[in-house]
């Protein structure tokens, strides 16, 4: 790699005062994520309390590297686990899982620390096994697998009031909460109606919301067309847990049998229910880097 330009000599105090953090960047199906270790930012002097910040810089599109979220990697005090990921959006907030991120930190896992073909991931929605199916770097394609325990209907007739209309939806829980609404269209303002069901009062915490269209794909089989809007993260070209949500209630509705194709602006992504419900698709690192957070200091409490 080629050094960057100097116009003289450096002081070598500032090089002192100066902080990076080393990332790497991957996104699933559009889906992006920067992934951090928190040995990293211990050595920085960086603890929980300064992950929400973190999370908003260093995600920003115009003054940060950009990502959708953050997930933060260190060694699972669980023993059946290979690594725990502990995920900010880039609003800063707390979130429980993605599956598109959980798949992001396996590429990482994969190639920074040697992981197999099969392990667990431990995550604030519990463990998660993730098998890779195909790797060619930077491209892989993981499995994850959730009990069908942990992905349940709440309510499947529910109606809301957004933006002046009511929308008969579904709740869903994935490890995290979901709003599934099932449109003819996308011809209308979705992330509007989105952002206003995100907030909705019938849910306290928030939600995730996917929009779903019954499609056609090969040979007659139907494919799930899905619009998301994340909860702490606005519209995103994918959504795993999203997809999963959109998955789970169309099974229950019988817009589906046993598999689906989850067709995002991102890509495809399948879910299916063989030996529990499974989420396969892509995961792609794009880049590595350091942040420097330094930088930044004069703006921010970081």
């Amino acid at each position: 790699m080629r050094p960057c330009a100097q116009r003289g000599p450096i002081d070598s105090r500032k090089l002192e005062n100066m902080r990076s953090l080393a990332f790497t960047k991957a996104h699933g199906a559009g889906n992006d994520f920067l992934i951090v270790e928190r040995e990293d930012t211990n050595s920085l002097g960086l603890g929980p309390e300064d992950m929400p910040s973190l999370a908003v810089r260093m995600c920003s599109r115009r003054f940060g590297v950009g990502a959708d979220g953050l997930e933060v990697v260190v060694s699972s005090e669980n023993p059946s686990a290979f690594a725990n990921a502990h995920l900010w959006n880039s609003d800063g907030s707390e979130a429980e899982i993605s599956g598109n991120g959980t798949r992001c930190v396996a590429a990482y896992l994969t190639e920074c620390w040697n992981a197999p073909a099969r392990f667990l991931i431990e995550t604030g929605a519990g463990v998660r096994e993730v098998e890779r199916v195909r790797r060619s770097h930077p491209e892989y394609e993981f499995r994850m697998s959730s009990d069908e325990s942990s992905c349940r209907v709440l309510d499947d007739a529910l109606v809301l009031e957004a933006l002046g209309v009511r929308h008969r939806v579904v709740a869903v829980d994935v490890g995290n909460p979901q709003c599934v609404c099932r449109v003819d269209s996308f011809r209308f303002d979705w992330a509007a109606v989105g952002e206003a069901l995100e907030r909705h009062d019938h849910f306290p915490n928030g939600s995730n919301v996917s929009f779903v269209r019954i499609g056609r794909g090969e040979v007659g089989k139907k494919i799930l067309e899905v619009r998301f809007w994340e909860r702490g993260a606005g519209a995103t070209l994918s959504s795993g847990t999203g997809s999963l949500g959109a998955a789970v209630a169309a099974r229950h509705l019988g817009w589906v049998a046993n598999q689906a194709t989850i067709r995002t602006q991102g890509g495809d992504l399948a879910v299916d229910w063989d030996a529990g419900i499974r989420l396969t698709g892509p995961a792609c690192i794009v880049a590595r880097g350091r942040y420097e957070i330094g930088s930044h200091s004069a703006n921010s409490d970081l």
